[in-house]
């Protein structure tokens, strides 16, 4: 086998599609999340060579993996929809690029749906009040890119599910407050490029991809106690928003979809089923128009789902099995989705680094579209195809259909 030091700009992606397990649907999305996921990888085994540790970075995908509509993200050479693996939990290593941000989505259940005046009124106070949580001043986003205010009715699967409540609300936010250099006891920011303290904390690296930024022994560990701080503090805005906008209800679940698990793995748009909320219940959001699911998730992935998606082999040749066993992850939502596109044909690089994707559209007549950035793209989002999916890979049971009543962009 060819040493890491040996290999062509081109075997090291190879080789680091070779570290990419996509659970995802075969669609043009999830082609280009793996398209440009190893990118991001080789970015990060070429750093994890040159400090002495393993090159062994995985992306172990969610069965919503998609494409990131974030610039940075995406010409990082990052997908979506999975966990961002580079260590054993314990390496003080952090990779800034991910972007961590805390986002996630809380649930909570009520006996009546609010009337849609007061609802709005309520709504419109909290956002024009001065909140303090924490000593940090609240930034609302209930109305930013894909997060909202979404209202269902409850039906449970069966009658042994818990009805105390008739309905349910998800509240989808992050913390933007906590992107850039602060006033916390902490100062800097979880973004590099908005905050001037990360930037200088950081370690750059000048990779054969592009650079990379790194923060290493006791910044990574400072780092990982921001991402904690910032997590608990997305989780307290979501209930301050909603004991203010609907007064008593039942917390059903409040987990996070991005932000790191320790200093070696990062949620990057899934949901971990080991998480430290008070319940084992998730939720899977998709389209405004269809039902989302409140469901339990189950231990993912084992050796018969392993073999079955082809990994089995892949994962023992570069000695990274263990990760998938324990995986222990779902999707929170439908993901995008590119209904022009078939797939893709081709990736070029120019000599500045941008790389552009050649893809067949859906017409035909040998007819392309080429773009360097999803964002120049018309999207809209998967549908139950991904709650079918995960059900098939046995990673979850559905406790309760959430059946849309309103959908708050506001």
């Amino acid at each position: 086998m060819t040493d890491f030091k040996d290999l062509t700009r081109s075997q090291m992606l190879k080789r680091a599609e070779k570290h990419i397990f996509s659970s995802g649907l075969h669609d043009s999305a999830n082609a280009l999340c793996i398209a440009n996921m190893k990118y991001g990888l080789s970015k990060i085994h070429w750093v994890q060579y040159q400090i002495g540790l393993e090159p062994n970075a995985t992306f172990i995908s969610a069965p919503d993996a998609t494409v990131t509509r974030n610039l940075r993200r995406w010409q990082s050479g990052l997908g979506y929809g999975g966990k961002l693996s580079w260590g054993d939990g314990k390496q003080k290593i952090v990779f800034l690029d991910s972007m961590p941000n805390a986002c996630g989505m809380l649930v909570g259940g009520l006996q009546e749906l609010p009337d849609m005046d007061a609802l709005i009124e309520s709504i419109s106070a909290v956002l024009a009040e001065k909140e303090i949580i924490d000593n940090v001043s609240i930034e609302w986003d209930f109305s930013v890119s894909n997060h909202f205010i979404d209202l269902f009715r409850y039906k449970p699967v069966d009658n042994t599910a818990d009805s105390k409540f008739n309905y349910v609300f998800i509240i989808h936010g992050s913390v933007p407050e906590l992107k850039g250099d602060n006033s916390t006891r902490f100062g800097f920011g979880l973004y590099r490029h908005k905050s001037t303290i990360l930037g200088n904390m950081a370690e750059e690296f000048d990779t054969p991809f592009g650079k990379t930024w790194v923060v290493m022994e006791d910044n990574a560990s400072e780092y990982l106690r921001l991402n904690d701080f910032a997590c608990e503090l997305s989780k307290k805005k979501r209930l301050r928003a909603a004991e203010a906008i609907f007064g008593e209800f039942t917390e059903i679940c409040n987990p996070i979809h991005q932000g790191l698990l320790n200093m070696n793995e990062h949620l990057l748009g899934c949901q971990d089923i080991q998480g430290k909320d008070k319940s084992s219940l998730l939720p899977i959001a998709l389209r405004a128009d269809l039902p989302a699911y409140l469901v339990r998730g189950l231990p993912n992935f084992n050796e018969e789902i392993i073999e079955h998606l082809g990994f089995t082999k892949r994962a023992e040749k570069h000695n990274v099995k263990h990760r998938l066993l324990n995986a222990n992850i779902l999707p929170h939502g439908g993901g995008y989705k590119f209904q022009s596109i078939l797939g893709i044909e081709q990736v070029i690089e120019s000599s500045n680094g941008t790389r552009y994707y050649i893809t067949d559209l859906a017409t035909g007549h040998e007819s392309r579209k080429i773009f360097s950035s999803p964002r120049e793209l018309e999207f809209t989002y998967r549908g139950r195809e991904v709650v079918r999916r995960t059900l098939d890979l046995q990673m979850c049971e559905i406790v309760a259909r959430l059946m849309p009543r309103t959908v708050l962009k506001i």
